[in-house]
């Protein structure tokens, strides 16, 4: 991996962390597009520059960070599952972070569904503020794992299960955020406990490329989070469900023609 194609998987990931269009997704295709082999670093970097978007939320939403314990308690409640789930299923995780017939797919499939979500939700997406509850925010936190699924999106899958527990689009968009940051920093921290246990050390040059990555995820998702927010309070999910169904046909068509080859 060179540190062009580095600093272009970390804009998209920049971009699509916190977008309901699934960032693993669009990193293992720019990754398949670019041609890069998809070896352990491989694996390693697209979770681990993860954590670079994150924290541009520590950053946007510090104060949020340092209300009260009960604020950490309900994102560990919502933790937990992806927590279970992730260490039971990690290898079958990984198998699928080599399938980009299954990003189509899933693309598509959540794209349909969310032309459906507005109108679904209309009275959540009009309520006033109310706090999150334990029992709502282990409901939400049931909702993400599906997004161990790549395509499925991690944003798409909280702020959906948000919204079933009566919180309106903002309040949903910013748990989703919030959870994000033990999400993906134990997510990182397991990646990188497991490549050191496999014998695997990084050298200098894949130490430069993660920082390169991190820095250029974490500035390009400040710029994202708060376009997403406005954009997500006025107008709702359809046009990412559109995007969703393109991409996911784009797909699956390029992969059926045979104009690129994938692992599957």
């Amino acid at each position: 991996m060179s540190i062009l194609q580095a600093i272009l998987i970390a804009i998209v990931e920049g971009i699509t962390e916190f977008l309901p269009i699934s960032s693993t997704g669009h990193m293992i295709v720019a990754s398949t597009v670019m041609g890069i082999e998809k070896e352990d670093f491989t694996k390693l970097f697209t979770v681990a520059i993860q954590l670079g978007a994150i924290l541009s939320v520590v950053v946007l939403y510090w104060r949020r960070f340092f209300q009260s314990l009960d604020f950490y308690y309900k994102l560990f409640v919502a933790f937990l599952p992806a927590v279970v789930l992730g260490l039971l299923l990690s290898d079958w995780i990984d198998s699928l972070l080599e399938n980009v017939v299954v990003v189509g797919i899933t693309l598509l499939i959540g794209g349909v569904i969310f032309l459906f979500v507005d109108r679904w939700f209309a009275r959540a997406a009009e309520s006033p503020d109310k706090p999150v509850s334990y029992p709502s925010a282990l409901r939400i936190g049931l909702f993400q794992c599906l997004a161990m699924i790549p395509g499925v999106s991690r944003s798409a899958a909280t702020i959906i299960g948000g919204l079933t527990q009566g919180l309106n689009r903002r309040e949903a968009a910013e748990f989703s955020f919030f959870l994000a940051v033990p999400t993906m920093f134990g997510a990182t921290v397991k990646k990188m406990y497991d490549y050191y246990k496999d014998g695997i050390s990084l050298d200098s040059s894949e130490i430069n490329l993660l920082l390169i990555g991190n820095a250029v995820a974490f500035i390009v998702a400040m710029f994202a989070i708060k376009t997403f927010i406005a954009y997500l309070s006025k107008h709702g999910f359809k046009i990412f469900g559109y995007y969703r169904i393109i991409a996911g046909i784009l797909i699956l068509t390029l992969y059926a023609l045979d104009v690129l080859k994938w692992n599957v």
